[in-house]
């Protein structure tokens, strides 16, 4: 069938299970070749197929509520729900979002970017429900991967306590981001093996029917033996201790084993869990078959060979230098530690691993965790590496500030992705760390302007012992500068002047000193001379260099890829009061009080006005008797 003339999930209830498979084929060639031309997450969607059309099947989406945990899991939900029609712009400015999203459409009733949240959410509409004398069924979908996370096991908790109606489907593919670790995943595995079970107590049920005059005693006997045999072989009674029915493992691409144990969770009281196994790429032999799961989210590709369409760049990815530095550093630093929460992958820290096995700790979905487990590694005189994205960091708050500024503990946060990451939009912008991070005691904040100061601040950090110290770097490739040799110190709350001036001054760090260059070379050809400085340091600031800058009473323009509130910006605002200087030549460029939607990092830029154009109009503005045109 031609899947953009879908409207709603509906239709889905006049098919049976034949007509089914057709459609779940049909969807995965479209995934397949739209994701191609697009890029997206093709991983996980076609692993979900058979999953989400049995529950679109069973459910009367949107009065039942489908909760998509880390939705980038959702494509086969937004096909069903009629946006077939719309995947060209999937990802991209102004086009249709990755994730679910409440203003797209009424079936996306809950917006997911970060993992672990969706029995939260559940329980909150569940509890809505029923103060409003409702009967909707509420159906939070999260995976294993998910399952790591802490709040998840608070919500688990909390569920079973009350012994609400709630039916949870484990999506159970054996991966997340990366191959998933703990003990978690391991029970899970032996859960994966329940069809064994099953199939010996049929054979013994077969064998008793066979035994003539046996009489109640020793088939009571044999229901207590396959009790034990049921705990033994299946550790389903971890969901049964926390007060949930389990059913399963259910085969996620068999649409007669989906459908009726959906029915049979439809019909029980109380919360409900069905363990779901899955494989994650089913349909597409590049991504089934990838064990590193490197199709999670990926560019455009060939269809054929599966080969990534990618433009030339020489320069290494930023994550890739940090990750470089580290190894390096850890041939004659014994302390170094490197943990991270689900990232081995993104933040390309697989040959570390493979270097150094027992000096890498990945911890799963579990950013506090992390974060409090680096705090107890600093203090036995070790000196831990947590390289996490911004956007994860966030979930950490509690832990930076109570366990590790607070005790002033030599913790290295290596915060990868920072400033604008594009495609995957609001829930993945890195631009809040600067402002959490900035106010907290104890805190350094530095971020390079290229590959080859990040690998000195790398190493600045490793051999700091003051307290805590954190490194920002953007997403995508660094600039293809030449790298020194050796590694050397960058002076703590330093900045550098990268382009001398006398009528204004630009401080501005990281992405945005290149912009803040080519300004200063067309204001140049104006007669208008300004100072770049590469504010390298965000906390603490250079402020033998701030009060020479306001002592000659120049105007200044502060520029970051990061919200304004709290930022970099305000912190030259807070000296100048504090010294007691005028704010009225200050001006601040950044992100304003708003979330940034997904698109290309160009367009964003371009649509915030953070432009080198919007540079030369800012500072002309500083300057009202230099008005001259670029």
């Amino acid at each position: 069938m031609d899947l953009t003339t879908i409207k709603d999930p509906s239709f889905l209830k006049k098919l049976n299970n034949e007509e089914l498979e057709v459609l779940a084929n049909s969807i995965r060639k479209f995934l397949i070749e739209k994701l191609s031309i697009t890029g997206g997450h093709l991983g996980a969607n076609l692993g979900v197929v058979e999953l989400t059309l049995a529950l679109h099947k069973c459910f009367n989406s949107p009065t039942d509520k489908l909760i998509f945990d880390v939705g980038h899991q959702s494509y086969i939900h937004k096909i069903v729900t009629g946006r077939a029609n719309q995947f060209e712009s999937i990802r991209q400015y102004k086009g249709m979002s990755g994730f679910p999203k409440r203003a797209e459409s009424e079936h996306d009733v809950w917006e997911s970017g970060h993992s672990s949240t969706s029995l939260s959410a559940a329980m909150g509409m569940t509890i809505a429900r029923d103060l409003k004398g409702e009967n909707d069924f509420i159906v939070p979908i999260i995976g294993d991967g998910a399952f790591t996370g802490g709040m998840a096991f608070e919500a688990l908790n909390n569920i079973g306590h009350e012994q609400k109606n709630i039916i949870v489907i484990l999506n159970d593919n054996e991966m997340s981001i990366a191959n998933n670790v703990g003990a978690l995943h391991n029970a899970l595995g032996r859960m994966r093996s329940a069809d064994k079970y099953n199939k010996a107590k049929e054979e013994l049920d077969w064998i008793l029917k066979k035994i003539p005059t046996v009489g109640g005693k020793l088939a009571n006997a044999v229901e207590r033996i396959k009790d034990s045999m049921k705990q033994l072989m299946i550790p389903s009674m971890f969901f049964e201790e926390f007060g949930f029915t389990y059913y399963g493992p259910v085969d996620g691409h068999d649409f007669h084993a989906l459908q009726e144990n959906i029915q049979y969770a439809k019909k029980t009281e109380g919360p409900v869990l069905i363990h779901i196994i899955t494989r994650k790429g089913k349909g597409y032999h590049p991504a089934e078959s990838d064990d590193k799961d490197k199709w999670h989210g990926v560019g455009p590709y060939k269809i054929e060979s599966g080969e990534k369409i990618s433009p030339p760049n020489i320069a290494p990815l930023w994550s890739a230098v940090v990750s470089r530095t580290l190894e390096k550093i850890a041939e004659t630093n014994n302390k170094l530690t490197v943990i991270t929460p689900a990232m081995v992958l993104g933040s390309k820290l697989e040959n570390f691993q493979k270097n150094y096995p027992d000096r890498l700790f990945d911890v799963g979905i579990a950013e506090q965790h992390a974060t409090t487990m680096a705090a107890g590694v600093a203090t036995q005189g070790m000196k831990p590496f947590l390289a996490i994205y911004s956007t994860f960091l966030q979930r950490a708050y509690d832990q930076i500030l109570h366990d590790v500024c607070r005790q002033k503990l030599n913790v290295v946060f290596g915060i990868d992705r920072a400033g604008l990451v594009g495609a995957d939009g609001e829930t993945h912008q890195g631009l809040f760390d600067i402002s959490f991070l900035r106010s907290m005691p104890n805190m350094v904040l530095m971020m390079p302007k290229d590959e080859n100061e990040c690998q000195h601040m790398v190493y600045t950090a490793l051999v700091y012992n003051e307290g805590p110290i954190a490194i920002r770097y953007p997403r995508g490739n660094a600039l293809g500068v030449t790298m020194d040799e050796s590694l050397t110190t960058v002076p703590i709350g330093t900045w550098e002047i990268i382009k001398k001036g006398t009528d204004a001054v630009i401080l501005t760090f990281g992405t945005t000193i290149r912009m803040a260059i080519e300004a200063s070379e067309m204001l140049a050809n104006v007669g208008v001379s300004v100072r770049v400085i590469n504010a390298r340091f965000i906390k603490p600031l250079d402020e033998l260099m701030l009060l020479d800058i306001f002592a000659g009473e120049l105007p200044i323009l502060t520029i970051e890829e990061a919200i304004l509130s709290g930022g970099f910006g305000s912190a030259i605002l807070e000296f100048a009061e504090t010294h007691n200087y005028s704010a009225k030549y200050i001006k601040r460029m950044g992100i304003k009080d708003e979330f940034i939607e997904h698109g290309s990092v160009e367009l964003i830029l371009e649509q915030i006005g953070l432009t080198k154009q919007v540079v030369i109009r800012e500072v002309q503005k500083l300057l009202p008797t230099k008005q001259q045109r670029v």
